[in-house]
């Protein structure tokens, strides 16, 4: 008998074991990349990750480039290796990335990586071509009518401005509302057709190749007076990008929505489906409230 038990008990220890390493193994692997940005990097990065992991899907790698004016000797080290993963995040705005990873990460999205861009990331990298093929449309950095179309909702329908100007711009940071323009993806589905944004950037104006792109979520700026995007989906070769201009701080990304938004949006440029982070949150925001995470230690007082 206490053979009997002693068997049973060790079956079902390794039973778990099992499920644990399955589960384990089960989840996206994502590499967030940061190291320069006019955003404090330092301070959101961790909250990336913590949106990323806390939702069970991911498990999550940070690879931080070398800071501005490093010697040719750091970046040379820098080679991160893009296909050791499902998707990469950006949350990088800075100095070019050497000719090798930039190449690397080309590769690596045209063969099929997910990729996606979190506010900033959008004004990086101006005169490479194909990281604004894979973003479609981004802000300063030089950007004008030369780069693209200015891109928003007009009607009901996504609209290409030809006319001249810059491209990038906001009003004072505040909270909006976020409006679903396609409630049929599965990065919005099941999602109120509209909802509060915690305080935050508002991108309007922003331009480039705006080619492959379908906008999912759009703010009336304050700027402009049009529905700005600011989630939105494309393709690159075989690779699915999601780009969102949300997050410019930390209590920018401590917002359920965004959290919501950027678990759907990971898992769908690695996948093309939402499975894992399908589950709409109780604490969702409303269209009068937003719904603010709560993370120790979070948000960071201002300095």
């Amino acid at each position: 008998m206490k053979l009997h038990r002693l068997l049973h008990t060790f079956t079902l220890a390794a039973a778990l074991l099992v499920a644990v390493t399955a589960s384990a193994a089960d989840k996206l692997k994502v590499l967030i990349v940061d190291g320069q940005n006019n955003h404090n990097w330092q301070v959101t990065t961790p909250v990336l990750v913590n949106a990323l992991e806390s939702s069970g899907a991911f498990t999550v790698t940070v690879s931080t480039a070398p800071v501005k004016n490093s010697p040719a000797d750091a970046w040379k080290s820098w080679q991160p290796k893009f296909s050791d993963y499902a998707v990469v995040v950006s949350n990088y705005n800075g100095a070019d990335w050497p000719e090798t990873v930039q190449k690397s990460f080309e590769t690596f999205v045209q063969n099929g990586g997910g990729f996606v861009s979190v506010h900033a990331a959008n004004n990086s990298f101006p005169a490479w071509k194909a990281y604004n093929d894979m973003i479609g449309v981004g802000g300063w950095g030089g950007r004008n009518e030369k780069s693209g179309p200015w891109l928003y909702v007009k009607d009901g329908k996504l609209f290409r401005d030809t006319t001249a100007g810059n491209g990038g711009a906001h009003g004072p940071q505040h909270e909006f509302l976020i409006q679903v323009q396609n409630a049929a993806h599965p990065i919005t589905k099941g999602l109120p057709k509209t909802w509060m944004h915690s305080k935050d950037e508002l991108y309007s104006k922003l331009r480039g190749p705006a080619e492959n792109v379908e906008i999912l979520t759009a703010s009336t700026s304050d700027l402009t007076g049009v529905l700005e995007p600011n989630s939105m989906v494309l393709t690159y070769g075989k690779g699915r990008v999601f780009h969102t201009t949300l997050g410019h701080a930390d209590y920018s990304m401590l917002d359920r929505g965004f959290y919501t938004l950027l678990q759907r949006g990971t898992e769908w440029a690695a996948t093309g489906k939402v499975v894992a982070t399908a589950a709409v949150p109780a604490d969702f925001p409303t269209k009068e409230r937003v719904s603010v995470v709560k993370l120790e230690g979070y948000p960071k007082p201002a300095k």
